[in-house]
């Protein structure tokens, strides 16, 4: 993707799209991956521009400096010293701007690095400052970021009632859309009457390899929160991040976060075989690996636990064909029918929500669980209904595409 500029590089390289924004108070909304082809913080670069007085700046999940390692450690607000401005956490004693942060600014530019999931909760947070930006009569500014997973679309839509912070709408678990096309969707789906402008990236070529998404060889990989190190995670993210709602690690406490999972005492063989005997299909364009890991912290720690990795940064990758929902799907089927005896779901706390089980909030609905524990159920089954769910999202986003 030679010559590939953000929303952001074009902001700054073009004079003529910034010009609008002077004489207004204008706040960022970024984290750490909020950066120029130079690797400047966006914080920085806009503060050089003239034309752009910053009056606030806000936080993610995981902080504007993506400091805090895990979901539910809170950032709070600070005062940033060098440009005399305050940083207000959007994950911290709120989850959405109030009235009192709304009043900082006129434009709030939003400047996000995705990672193509639902569950990613920076996706949540740009639905809350839209809906607040609708209510407080204030303009939004999406400077547009590569989908590092690409177009691909996978799995279930989420269902009524189970909207949450890592469950923003009914859309699937991979999305195949970019931060810009994302505000562009919500601002449809839920007909939100605000300004809302895209600055478009330039030269973003999502079916070109090697990255097919991700500009690869052309700009450094800045983890967008801490356990986000690579494009092999964000590849894998929407299947992996499903481990959270169970008793698996998902690789944290490891080098390698949310590219393998395991316990201690699992049959790994057995799992394997499993799995390639229920949809061998369903285990494409990858290569899965036995593995022993000890993680420094978070589930497991200091234990030995047997798992698998999934390898997507080799000559075997196969854009179209890989299928990370289904994988973990499958590997969970795989271990409820070969450890019938194990604890699979996790029963405690997640993202604040303390009465329904983790798995079924990260994917959005009961479906998936409820495939695992039957017995009866087959792979055709839950290909049948995300089929019909992948189909309808992709004709509902089709008009809302920029690229």
């Amino acid at each position: 993707m030679p010559g590939m500029k953000t929303g952001l590089d074009r902001l700054l390289e073009e004079p003529v799209l910034r010009a609008p924004l002077r004489g207004q108070r204008v706040a960022l909304l970024a984290h750490p991956a909020s950066v120029t082809r130079g690797l400047i913080h966006s914080m920085d670069a806009l503060a050089d521009c003239e034309e752009i007085r910053l009056s606030a700046a806000f936080g993610p999940q995981h902080g504007l400096r993506g400091d805090k390692q895990d979901n539910m450690v809170e950032s709070p607000d600070e005062y940033d010293s060098v440009h005399g401005i305050p940083v207000f956490s959007l994950y911290g004693e709120v989850r959405r701007p109030t009235p009192e942060m709304m009043n900082h600014f006129d434009v709030l530019l939003v400047d996000l690095q995705d990672l193509g999931c639902r569950i990613y909760t920076f996706i949540t947070t740009l639905l809350y400052v839209l809906e607040e930006a609708a209510r407080h009569k204030k303009e939004i500014w999406i400077l547009d970021r590569p989908n590092p997973a690409g177009r691909p679309i996978e799995g279930t839509l989420l269902r009524p009632g189970w909207e949450s912070f890592v469950g923003a709408g009914p859309m699937p678990m991979r999305h195949g859309l970019t931060m810009g096309e994302m505000a562009r969707w919500f601002i449809r789906h839920l007909d939100l009457d605000v300004e809302c402008k895209v600055i478009e990236m330039e030269g973003w070529q999502a079916d070109a390899a090697p990255g097919y998404g991700w500009p690869l060889g052309e700009r450094c990989w800045i983890n967008p929160s801490p356990n986000a190190p690579n494009l092999s995670m964000a590849r894998a993210y929407a299947g992996t991040v499903m481990l959270e709602g169970t008793t698996l690690s998902e690789g944290r406490g490891t080098t390698r976060p949310l590219e393998l999972f395991g316990a201690p005492g699992l049959q790994v063989d057995k799992i394997l075989a499993k799995m390639h005997e229920l949809a061998p299909e369903w285990l494409g364009g990858c290569r899965l690996r036995a593995c022993w890991f000890e993680p420094t912290f978070h589930k497991h720690c200091g234990e030995l636990n047997a798992g698998i990795q999934i390898h997507v940064d080799d000559g075997a990758y196969d854009h179209g064909s890989f299928r990370p929902w289904r994988l973990m799907a499958l590997a969970f089927k795989a271990i409820r029918q070969t450890h019938p005896g194990f604890e699979l779901w996790r029963d405690f706390a997640y993202e604040y929500e303390y009465d329904r089980l983790a798995i079924d909030l990260i994917n959005g609905s009961e479906l998936l669980r409820q495939w695992v524990e039957d017995a009866e159920a087959e792979p055709r089954d839950l290909d049948m209904l995300a089929k019909a769910d992948e189909a309808q999202w992709r004709e509902e986003c089709a008009p809302l595409l920029l690229y």
